[in-house]
């Protein structure tokens, strides 16, 4: 699987309105592509505006060229979500999800037992 990072720094007074907009359309048409499985919204308000981190999870590279096309690593801004930035990454970062942990799934060892 691979995870895809793309940072923003939105304006204050548009914070929400970019939320609104991944909630109710970014995400809804990636939950169509084929390889799509989740997403992340990560946000954290400072004196210059709201930084969002954006965390999208694909079952592989391909699924998403179906979204960003080539090359992948190129973001995928819309002018509207443009006109709600102060300054946004222009590239992605990729990372192979090398392991995922999951406390709820997680065996509980007692020390004496390690």
């Amino acid at each position: 699987m691979i995870s895809r990072h793309w940072m923003g720094l939105a304006k204050a007074d548009q914070a929400e309105a970019y939320v609104h907009h991944l909630r109710h359309d970014t995400f809804p048409s990636l939950a169509k592509i084929p390889g799509f499985i989740e997403a992340s919204i990560l946000r954290r308000d400072t004196k210059a505006g709201a930084e969002f981190l954006i965390v999208t999870v694909w079952d592989s590279l391909s699924a998403i060229k179906a979204f960003a096309g080539e090359p992948p690593d190129i973001a995928v801004v819309p002018a509207s979500v443009q006109a709600m930035m102060l300054r946004y990454d222009e590239r992605v970062v990729h990372y192979e999800i090398a392991d995922t942990f999951i406390a709820d799934e997680a065996v509980q060892t007692p020390a004496a037992e390690r």
